[in-house]
């Protein structure tokens, strides 16, 4: 087995507590900062890196018609699509980082709980407007994907570290399944609450 690592990024979590951290939409740049802290901390010091994959969905660039107005939506021309193509451009293009891409599903549309509220709450319930709901957009195959590059990596004997970022412990038996192989995992969670079996699952939580 090679002395290497790689880190295996789970995209929308990596992004999500990024933008908790900086009060801003994250850039590629502060994914790659994230991702070279990783690579400086002691712990990884007498190994090389293998690579970096980052997981994520494509942007959604669907038609779409708010039931509540009828204003069509293009999907493919919002800020939100730009933000996240640049964001996905800029780290396929990155020395050592590597996209992976699972798939992007439109369900339909969702109110958050905020809303609801405002809608039925006393004394001053309100009329149901347009901006109150929200295209339900969520990634499909990108755990799948993730888990899937564990056991690849374990079974290959391409590392002998594997870094997960990620707070999801839906992957929980590929963190299984690579320590089994003798591969060991190393979780960063990002400073995040997880359940506790992630964490359990882990040889080290940095």
């Amino acid at each position: 087995m090679l002395r290497s690592y790689a880190i295996l990024m789970d995209g929308a979590f990596v992004l999500k507590r990024l933008k908790a951290r900086l009060k801003r939409h994250p850039t590629a740049t502060d994914v790659v900062t994230e991702s070279d802290r990783i690579r400086s901390l002691p712990v990884l010091g007498r190994l090389s890196l293998l690579r970096i994959d980052f997981y994520d969905a494509p942007p959604a660039t669907r038609l779409i018609r708010n039931p509540i107005d009828g204003q069509e939506i293009n999907l493919g021309r919002t800020d939100v699509h730009r933000r996240c193509q640049a964001l996905q451009d800029a780290l396929a293009l990155t020395p050592d980082h590597a996209l992976r891409l699972g798939e992007t599903d439109v369900r339909g549309w969702w109110m958050n709980g905020r809303r609801i509220r405002s809608l039925v709450g006393l004394p001053h319930p309100r009329s149901l407007q347009p901006t109150d709901i929200e295209p339900d957009i969520q990634q499909k195959g990108v755990d799948l994907r993730i888990g899937l590059d564990i056991a690849r990596l374990s079974l290959r004997e391409h590392v002998e570290v594997i870094v997960a970022v990620t707070g999801d412990s839906d992957l929980v038996p590929a963190f299984k399944f690579a320590r089994r192989e003798g591969v060991r995992v190393y979780l960063d969670h990002m400073q995040s609450g997880v359940k506790v079996a992630l964490k359990v699952h882990a040889d080290l939580v940095l």
